[in-house]
């Protein structure tokens, strides 16, 4: 179920999401203070690919220092547009009985999208 699920999800939308993740990663990967956030936003874009099966968990770096730093930075300038549209695509999915699977994997990207560093989707 999980393989139709993604196969689903790449069709209707999360291809070119994904697309959008990495080539924004690409474009922050220009200059050297934003390679973290590019990384990070490469990161969210490959997880992205293939949602369903899988869970965000915290790695073994999540709480340090400059995981918090980053994580706060990359709320202040990305983070909360981009958990703003998961949010609101799975409110939408929500509303249908045909879209709930894909409104939980958007509900589950959320803290993926909020605060990155310290976090990945397995």
């Amino acid at each position: 179920m999980t393989c139709l699920g993604n196969i689903v999800w790449l069709v209707f939308g999360g291809f070119l999401a994904s697309l959008g993740y990495i080539f924004g990663g690409l474009l922050l990967m220009i200059t050297i203070i934003g390679i973290p956030f590019g990384m990070q936003s490469i990161k969210i874009g490959v997880a992205n690919l293939a949602p369903f099966g899988k869970s965000v968990v915290a790695t073994e770096n999540a709480g340090s220092l400059l995981s918090i730093i980053f994580n706060v930075i990359w709320i202040i300038f990305f983070g909360w547009e981009i958990a703003l549209v998961h949010l609101v695509s799975g409110v939408i999915l929500a509303i249908t009985i045909i879209g709930l699977p894909f409104a939980k994997q958007h509900f589950k990207l959320i803290p993926l999208a909020l605060a990155p560093f310290g976090r990945e989707l397995k």
